[in-house]
């Protein structure tokens, strides 16, 4: 029997890191555990630093575990199962998933060799604000659908912004349990003992069921009857005001043909809540759009700085959210970044085969990203 744990999060949250934390720092270190990642976007970057780590890694690069995605992913998922028989499987979905659709991913096998654990979230403690008004219908539905809430880099946030990101999560999500103690001073097995909580993982369950048969009907009725009406009528649907935190001002798109607050509505069912607005719903395909580019180009790392700096502040690149990968640098150095709407961070790292990377983001011009990027 395998257990299954569901690890998302949305773009550049630190779903990584805490997969990196718990089999390193927990008693999931003695266990077979096989890690099942979906990359959205062209080329996967966290295979490769996952595998260093000595985890069997198998990507799914197509995009986003949903309706399009179900065949595939039970494949893998029995593919795993066949080949390692691991005590432990982590699936951590694209940053752009919606997790109520990969829990009914993973219930559709229906395989006696794998038992359901845990479903977390991570949350970033700095833009839980920005993302819940922006990004409600993703960001929303991967809090409200799990049994457990990590905030990341609560130890970068004052008493008063934990306070506000605590209540939105209640809001979304009454029965989770949620971990805020920084990373640094918590133990990986004091983060799996948050998740022992069967109760709130049968709620988490029922919440999620509920969320995608919803979201299953609506697409069933609706994205097939209007796809030609979708491609004029949606070309700049998510075009809303992004209410930026005050760091981050100089990224305020204003944009003036739909406004949209995608938190949803609440509905009540046996205690569970469902948080989604079944006129607006969207595969992330239809939000998102990306590039994923490799390159031989060695950077400095004042070039590679200079580069994530205009992706912050060059408005005609699109609203960049998200991009993170492994670049060659100067003098046999080879360096690893993290950009995160306008945070970005550049470490030094062990050599790899070839440079490569992605951005991720709304309406982003890729000719002048691949320009920019491509070294």
């Amino acid at each position: 029997m395998s257990k299954v744990d569901i690890i998302s999060g949305f773009l550049g949250a630190g779903k990584t890191t805490l997969i990196k934390k718990l089999l390193k720092d927990s008693s999931l270190k003695d266990e077979q555990v096989v890690l099942i990642e979906n990359e959205f976007g062209e080329i996967g970057i966290d295979g490769g630093f996952m595998r260093d780590a000595g985890i069997q890694v198998n990507e799914l690069s197509q995009g986003c575990i949903c309706c399009s995605l179900v065949g595939d992913f039970e494949k893998a998922l029995k593919q795993v199962l066949d080949t390692y028989h691991p005590d432990r499987i982590i699936i951590e979905p694209s940053g752009v998933g919606k997790l109520s659709d990969i829990i009914a991913a993973v219930k559709a096998v229906h395989s006696d060799d794998i038992e359901l654990d845990a479903f977390y979230t991570v949350v970033d403690a700095k833009k839980c604000k920005m993302y819940h008004k922006n990004f409600g219908e993703f960001f929303n539905n991967q809090i409200a659908n799990a049994s457990v809430v990590v905030l990341s880099r609560t130890q970068d946030v004052d008493e008063d912004k934990l306070a506000t990101d605590l209540d939105i999560i209640q809001e979304l999500n009454d029965h989770a349990a949620v971990v805020t103690t920084p990373w640094d001073e918590i133990s990986g097995d004091a983060i799996l003992k948050a998740a022992e909580n069967k109760e709130s993982l049968e709620k988490a369950l029922m919440q999620a069921t509920e969320e995608h048969e919803v979201e299953s009907h609506h697409h069933h009725h609706h994205h097939h009857d209007h796809d030609h009406e979708h491609e004029e009528e949606h070309e700049h649907h998510h075009d809303h005001d992004h209410e930026h935190e005050e760091e981050h001002e100089h990224h305020h798109h204003h944009h003036h043909d739909h406004d949209h607050d995608h938190s949803g509505a609440a509905l009540e069912d046996e205690g569970s809540k469902a948080y989604f607005d079944e006129e607006d719903l969207h595969d992330a395909d239809e939000v998102f759009n990306s590039i994923g580019i490799e390159t031989a180009h060695a950077f400095t790392k004042e070039e590679l700085e200079s580069k994530l700096q205009t992706l912050e502040n060059d408005e005609s690149l699109g609203h960049i959210l998200r991009s993170k990968g492994i670049v060659k640098g100067a003098e046999g150095k080879w360096y690893e970044f993290d950009f995160v709407a306008g945070d970005y961070e550049i470490r030094e790292t062990s050599p790899d085969v070839n440079g490569r990377l992605c951005v991720i983001g709304e309406h982003i011009d890729v000719h002048k990203i691949y320009d920019l990027m491509k070294g």
